[in-house]
């Protein structure tokens, strides 16, 4: 790992796998409009961003810091024991928070929304022995598939599962950095339409749902999980995520039960999304299919 001060030097950044580590300041308390704005800048530079050894963040201080991102986006699951109403508590303890949280399939957080939630702000309260959180970028995901693949791909949008979901493409611009990425829930998805808007357009069969689900699956778990970064927690762990730009999924350990791992504690805010999906861009030229 290479460790590195940052730009500014308000921090220090250990780069891993995927996004950095970052030391040396504490964000329980109160920081300045610069480093605000130094955190903001190297999570859309790095996409992940992990602060270490923060100890307990009130839930009161977790969404202050995320409105440094702009408004939270409360989850519809509420959880008693959640310190914030705009905190999702998530556990391997039903009494303790919600459970069964993000074992559905790869995603991105608010798919089935208009915008899908820009930023995730996770916190973890409580570690168990085991129990991590999986990781993986999009862009590379697009940049490595093969021509046709791409092209397909390309030609796809996604129908989220809820009666009110809105229809999105599969492949489309980051709005702030422009880059490739991915709207996508695997557990999520009633279907997919190739060609939307256009004289060709059909939606899939239940077996081509299907089979394209497997398919995109394939693509985070293919070549022994190469491109995933699996993140083992610490006790104290405060992860920023461009949720647009990197896939997660909750490890099968995550819902090991409490009487064999110890208790899993995961605190999340997200935050409003202002942009829906669209591809600012010609794949057919891009592509050279013109």
């Amino acid at each position: 790992m290479n460790t590195q001060e940052s730009s500014h030097n308000f921090y220090t950044l250990t780069f891993g796998k995927l996004g950095c580590e970052a030391r040396g300041i504490d964000l329980k308390k109160d920081v300045s409009k610069e480093v605000t704005a130094a955190i903001k800048n190297d999570v859309m530079k790095h996409r992940i961003l992990i602060f270490k050894d923060q100890g307990i963040i009130s839930g009161d201080r977790h969404v202050e810091i995320a409105k440094w991102f702009g408004e939270p986006d409360s989850t519809f699951y509420k959880h008693p024991r959640s310190p914030h109403p705009d905190v999702f508590r998530v556990s391997n303890d039903r009494s303790e928070g919600c459970t069964n949280v993000g074992r559905t399939g790869w995603h991105i957080d608010g798919s089935f929304q208009e915008a899908p939630f820009a930023y995730s702000l996770y916190h973890m309260v409580s570690v168990p022995t085991n129990g991590a959180t999986v990781f993986c970028p999009l862009t590379e995901i697009i940049e490595e598939l093969p021509r046709e693949q791409r092209i397909r791909w390309e030609r796809l949008y996604m129908i989220s599962d809820r009666r009110s979901g809105p229809i999105h493409p599969l492949i489309y611009s980051h709005p702030l950095t422009k880059k490739k990425v991915l709207c996508f829930h695997l557990g999520m998805i009633e279907g997919f339409i190739w060609d939307y808007k256009t004289p060709q357009q059909r939606v899939t069969s239940e077996e081509e749902t299907y089979a394209i689900l497997q398919e995109i699956h394939h693509e985070f778990i293919k070549d022994n999980k190469a491109r995933q970064y699996r993140h083992e927690w610490s006790v104290g762990d405060f992860i920023f995520s461009d949720n647009i730009s990197v896939a997660h999924e909750a490890a099968p350990e995550s819902q090991l039960p409490r009487s064999q791992v110890g208790l899993r504690v995961l605190h999340r805010v997200t935050t409003v999304g202002h942009c829906r999906p669209t591809k600012e861009y010609d794949y057919r030229k891009e592509l050279g299919l013109h």
